[in-house]
């Protein structure tokens, strides 16, 4: 007889309602330790450098 695949093995996800304690929870933290969230205008990107490849090379290149 051939052994069946466990789902035992996967842990189970959090619901929605779990996570968002858990991110109450840690917010609250890190205000109590004097943390300050900053409010980031909508369209403003934190991506700092946008030059170079756009794209990923597969592949060795050749040497000039």
């Amino acid at each position: 007889m051939a052994k069946k695949a466990s789902t035992a093995s996967k842990k189970k996800q959090p619901t929605a309602v779990e996570t968002r304690q858990s991110i109450e929870e840690q917010v609250q933290a890190f205000l109590a330790n004097g943390g300050e969230i900053q409010q980031v205008p909508k369209g403003v990107s934190g991506q700092t450098n946008t030059s170079g490849p756009k794209h990923i090379t597969l592949g060795k290149k050749p040497r000039a």
